[in-house]
């Protein structure tokens, strides 16, 4: 049940920089830089390399939030109603209280993946060593690495995460969740049958083998269908996936999982591992590892992952429609 936790918060976690990554969505280069030791001081210099100073925690987070925007942010987005797209301002306000924030990498793994020294010497998730080969195969399928054109088009975006508790129960907030532009749930997130509370629509539907829907009548129409890797099964099982072959009970899976997935080719990504590297290490803080899962305890971590959360909505660099964190 830890493991279970610990996966569906970092997964909400990683989406919460993948919006960032939506409005930030211009950048199609990694940025290089070393892995610093779990022992070093880490996260000690912002983007451009200055030193932070001690108005910023051990992670790099400006220690005191309030609700005020920077005088710069605040007379830049003077003009804008309630509820309008603001081009540009999450990640302003981001790199604000987090000055080591940057553009990201892609969302997407395309099939320039092997060049991208960030995540080529990394096992899943927070890589694809080993990979190469499933990938090649699934991406010469399905040839699509970006957005829809419609959304690809937008100046501005306005996304939102929907999780899976029961805090949305009986809040009526459907309509507000539909009339964000993208909408991103996450594993088997129920949709049909409880649209005045989660709404109707679907976006990205970001998954893994074990936590993806198993009953094609279950899925949404008008949604791309994303795969994040934890283990190398989670590669080969979409291979199975995208050419339509039959999934095999035995390799290695710790509960069934879906042997179909009613999607064609274009409508799968995978989602490009850099998210969960900064998600896991970068903004939550977990202890490094050497780059493997199963280091540090599963509640110590699921507590970053929330303090993390809070951080954000302090700040009000996402907004929390149920007050639930």
């Amino acid at each position: 049940m830890g493991l279970l936790v610990f996966v569906r918060n970092l997964l909400l976690a990683l989406c919460l920089f993948l919006v960032l990554g939506f409005l930030y969505y211009s950048a199609w280069k990694l940025h290089l830089f070393q892995w610093e030791d779990s022992n070093s001081v880490v996260l000690s210099f912002d983007s451009a390399g200055q030193t932070l100073g001690s108005e910023y925690d051990r992670l790099g987070f400006l220690l005191k939030l309030d609700s005020k925007l920077p005088a710069e942010l605040a007379t830049k987005y003077a003009n804008f109603s309630e509820g309008t797209c603001k081009p540009g301002y999450a990640s302003a306000l981001m790199t604000a209280i987090f000055p080591r924030f940057s553009k990201p990498a892609p969302m997407f793994l395309d099939d320039s993946f092997r060049k991208w020294a960030r995540i080529r010497e990394f096992v899943p998730p927070f890589g694809i060593k080993g990979q190469d080969n499933l990938i090649k195969a699934i991406l010469s399928v399905t040839k699509e690495y970006r957005l829809t054109p419609a959304l690809d088009s937008l100046s501005c975006r306005r996304c939102i995460i929907v999780g899976n508790g029961g805090v949305l129960a009986n809040k009526s907030l459907g309509s507000r969740i539909d009339d964000y532009d993208i909408v991103v749930r996450l594993n088997s997130a129920p949709v049909k049958g409880f649209e005045k509370d989660v709404g109707s629509k679907t976006t990205l539907r970001i998954t893994y083998p074990e936590g993806a829907m198993q009953r094609p009548e279950q899925y949404e129409r008008d949604s791309l269908f994303v795969l994040a890797g934890f283990k190398w099964q989670d590669f080969k099982w979409l291979k199975y996936i995208v050419y339509k072959e039959r999934v095999s009970a035995s390799d290695g899976f710790w509960k069934s999982v879906a042997t179909r997935v009613p999607k064609e080719p274009p409508e799968i990504r995978i989602l490009n591992p850099y998210f969960i590297q900064e998600a896991a290490f970068t903004l939550i803080g977990l202890p490094f590892n050497n780059g493997l899962m199963g280091r540090g305890s599963w509640t110590h971590n699921i507590q970053r992952e929330k303090e993390f959360l809070r951080k954000l909505v302090k700040a009000h660099v996402i907004t929390d429609l149920t007050s639930g964190i």
